[in-house]
């Protein structure tokens, strides 16, 4: 049930939460900004609480703050496993995958869960082998959906009374498109997915160029789920 007063005046977070706007703005999937935003939850050990804050690019890149704080705020122990989930408005690039990379092998407990709104210059073959380094060194990174975009809203956003259920609804289409690129990134194919822009109007758009490889390579259920392949139908 939505509350009536939006978050709660005790809540420890309420000073840590973005806006609405700030929200809408970055993980906007038609929005392609340039800034990037950072939602984060760690827990250490056993513990069941959360400790989430935010963070945007500075001189650095979001990423890298995030994991120069962490070095400088935490008394780390080896022995306690940690577990780290981003919400990122954009992907990392190859240089912020490396970085990545380097921070969790110094952190040998750390386990790193990213969910992204967009991908950042997926064209980019540097940034394509970043991600797959990412993932194949045991990141889980994955496109943010209707459950993520919610969780985002309840626990990070200072949303009005009466809003708690009222996150701004993005086309599921969207998700689905940057997913199918995902999978070609992660599965090493072409880039699919083109987006380009009409400065006059301000729109994004997506298309789709989908070659023989992404057809023979490309697990059916997810064309399927994206209308791209026609559901096998046995008669008798």
């Amino acid at each position: 049930m939505a509350s009536d007063k939006g978050p709660s005046a005790g809540d420890a977070t309420l000073r840590r939460r973005i806006e609405p706007w700030e929200f809408e703005g970055f993980f906007d999937p038609r929005e392609l900004r340039k800034e990037t935003c950072l939602l984060y939850e760690i827990q250490w050990g056993t513990s069941h609480k959360t400790w989430r804050n935010s963070g945007k690019n500075t001189t650095n890149h979001v990423e890298i703050n995030f994991m120069e704080k962490f070095a400088a705020e935490r008394q780390y122990c080896p022995s306690i496993r940690c577990s780290i989930t981003w919400f990122l408005s954009w992907s990392p690039c190859w240089e912020c995958s490396n970085a990545i990379r380097g921070f969790l092998s110094q952190h040998p407990s750390v386990t790193l869960v990213i969910y992204v709104a967009r991908l950042f210059w997926h064209t980019d073959p540097q940034n394509r082998q970043g991600l797959r380094d990412l993932i194949n060194s045991g990141v889980t990174i994955q496109i943010m959906t209707v459950p993520e975009y919610d969780h985002c809203w309840r626990n990070f956003v200072n949303y009005p009374p009466g809003k708690e259920d009222h996150w701004p609804r993005y086309p599921v289409l969207w998700m689905k498109l940057y997913a199918l690129e995902l999978h070609c990134i992660i599965l090493n194919l072409p880039p699919c997915l083109k987006i380009s822009r009409r400065n006059q109007h301000q729109l994004t758009l997506f298309r789709l160029t989908l070659q023989d490889c992404h057809y023979q390579t490309i697990p059916p259920p997810i064309l399927l789920d994206m209308g791209l392949i026609q559901p096998l139908v046995t008669w008798r």
